[in-house]
This record gives structure tokens, sequence and C-alpha cells, in this order.
């Protein structure tokens, strides 16, 4: 089985008095070392998707199945401890403790399940990986906006998770910094074989992936290879996702 299955879910919210859908009926695999970027306008359901990946929040009806394991099967304690130790998140806002230190900061998840004799040599594989050496003792304000998204992606790949789940990871970096994540992201693919999945909405960072999955108004309507494409070409492929989706509406 792949190491990310996404079966059939659904999941509406209330706002006010009426219902909104925020997924109907989205199916997705992901293989093995597979770097699959999530896009969508806002709205659009992507965010909820990687939410449900996460456990971060329960379908209402379909499965999510990671590492063979549905999520939906477990008690919040169990899922709250299989998240930290199967699934790497990275956040637009970095979320790092400020009063630790970037290797403190990416030690956390294994520091949570007790101190083991092979902690500090992973974390110190991690911060050697990541180009962080000489930044390894500084806190996050300290440290610049890619740095601490670095920290960020250390933390979720410190207990080798069975899969990486990344929210919009450039969103709080500027260009630069965008590019050198990106860049990160697909090497931890290409080279490390870890199965990444992204959500953004901008097709300059999805060009980093090797498939792009298109969402809207909650459903999964198209899922193409990028194949090497740039930027333009694939926003030119995801608008026209959007076109056929709608019978050529914009918006």
């Amino acid at each position: 089985m792949a190491p990310l299955v996404v079966e059939n879910v659904t999941k509406s919210f209330r706002q006010g008095d009426r219902r909104v859908q925020a997924l109907a009926g989205v199916s997705l695999a992901v293989e093995r070392g597979q770097f699959v970027a999530i896009m969508g306008a806002s709205g659009s359901g992507k965010s909820t998707l990687l939410h449900l990946m996460a456990g971060l929040t329960r379908a209402d009806a379909g499965r999510v199945v990671i590492d063979g394991t549905d999520l939906g099967a477990l008690s919040d304690r169990a899922l709250t401890l299989f998240r930290r130790r199967q699934i790497g998140l990275v956040f637009q806002s970095f979320n790092l403790i400020p009063t630790l230190s970037a290797a403190e900061n990416v030690a956390l998840p294994l520091m949570l399940d007790g101190p083991s004799t092979d902690s500090a040599a992973r974390v110190d594989q991690i911060i050697d990986r990541l180009g962080l050496a000489d930044r390894r003792d500084h806190r996050p304000d300290a440290l610049s906006g890619g740095e601490q998204q670095r920290v960020a992606i250390g933390r979720a790949l410190v207990t080798d998770p069975a899969v990486i789940l990344a929210d919009e990871p450039t969103g709080n970096l500027d260009s630069a910094n965008s590019k050198a994540v990106c860049e990160l992201l697909r090497d931890l693919c290409a080279v490390h074989r870890k199965t990444i999945v992204l959500v953004t909405h901008e097709p300059s960072v999805a060009a980093y992936a090797q498939q792009v999955a298109v969402i809207r108004d909650g459903k999964l309507v198209e899922k193409f290879a990028v194949e090497m494409m740039d930027s333009e070409h694939l926003a030119m492929k995801y608008h026209a996702a959007h076109d056929v989706s709608t019978g050529g509406r914009n918006g």
C-alpha cells in the first residue's frame, strides 16, 4: 500500500446557520518517495485536505490511511502519538518554540518520547543535512525566515516519518528563501526518498513537485505530472484544469 491513501473523504463545517461543504468525495494516493503539490484557490479545500491527512481534523466520511494505519480508527491520544512519530508537519508560520535553540526545536519530537542514546546523533545529522551547523545554538529570533523554515523542516524530519506534509511553507519567505526551501524539499524526495505533500497556490512552488493535484470547490478535478515544466506552463495547465471543471467560467 502507498504510504498515503485518501479514500472518498468528505468534510463540512458550520458557518452561522448553514453548513459549508469543504471536501466532497476526494480520493488521492501518494506513492513512496513521491512529491505531490496540491493546488487550489483560497477556499478550495486544499488546506482542509492537508489537515485531514495530518490527523488535525477528522473526516465526516471516507478514510485517510498513512503507512497502513487508518487515522479514523485511532483514539485521540493514539492519533496524537501517531502524528508525532509518523507525520512530519511544516507550516507557513514555522511554529518554532521561541525559547529553544535551533537544535532543541529540531529535537523536540524526540524529547517528547523521552531521551534516547541516538537522539543527539540524529539531531546532529539533520542539522548538518540542512546546512544549519553554525546556527544550531541560535534561538528563532536570531534566525532568518529561511533558516527558521529549515529548522521547522528538520523538526518534521527528525522522527523519520512516513510522510511530510507542508502547508504553504514558503508563504512567509522572500523569493530567494522560497527557492531554497523548495529545492530542499525536492532534494529530500529525490535523494532521500521522502514522501512529501505540499499545499500551495503558487505555480512557481508547485513546479518543484513531481505531480500536481488540482482541487476546486472541495473536489479533485485533475492530477498531472509536472515533467520539468516551468512555472509559466504549469500555471497554464492549472488554470486550464479550473476552466474545464467550471465549464470555462473564471474564478
